[in-house]
């Protein structure tokens, strides 16, 4: 196979769009529990909702989906969308937000390079909370490499981190 040129550095990811069975259950969670700020709303088929007033960072849709249920286990599809928070203590301030309103983790990490919270939406999607630590926390190996790994992330420290 040849090589292609390299993804330009710069490149992000922009936007997901989240198939789901009911967008008001759906926007309860993103922006009532989350915080996102709901931009746009399409009736009943559709809304989009950013953080810091983006033209939109999670498209929620029912367009094939309304009612619908989650895929069965051992199905393809999107693991799960991952939300980077700026700052630890506004990963912290999520943390709250979650436990405030009841939602239970499926895991709480640390990989060495971020630390991150894993929990379900309300159609089952996977969601990752997470903050980057500063990259001269990074691990690495003797041979320069990055050497991540995956420890239990203590949430009572986490949760001492609050801005508020």
């Amino acid at each position: 196979m040849s090589q292609s040129p390299a993804i330009p550095a710069g490149t992000r990811i922009g936007h997901v769009h989240l198939k789901v069975a009911d967008l008001d259950r759906a926007l309860g969670f993103y922006c009532g529990v989350l915080g996102f700020e709901l931009m746009q709303r399409m009736g009943s088929g559709a809304a989009f909702i950013s953080a810091g007033g983006y033209h939109h960072h999670i498209g929620l849709n029912t367009w094939e989906s309304k009612g619908g249920s989650p895929p069965p286990p051992g199905t393809t599809g999107l693991y799960h969308t991952a939300i980077l928070y700026p700052t630890r203590p506004a990963l912290a301030d999520a943390l709250h937000r979650l436990l405030t309103a009841g939602i239970a983790l499926d895991g709480a990490s640390d990989h060495g390079v971020s630390e991150a919270l894993y929990l379900r939406d309300p159609d089952q999607n996977g969601v990752e909370l997470y903050w980057d630590k500063p990259r001269e926390q990074w691990p690495f190996g003797p041979d320069g490499k990055l050497a991540m790994f995956t420890k239990r992330l203590d949430v009572e420290a986490l949760l001492r981190q609050r801005q508020g």
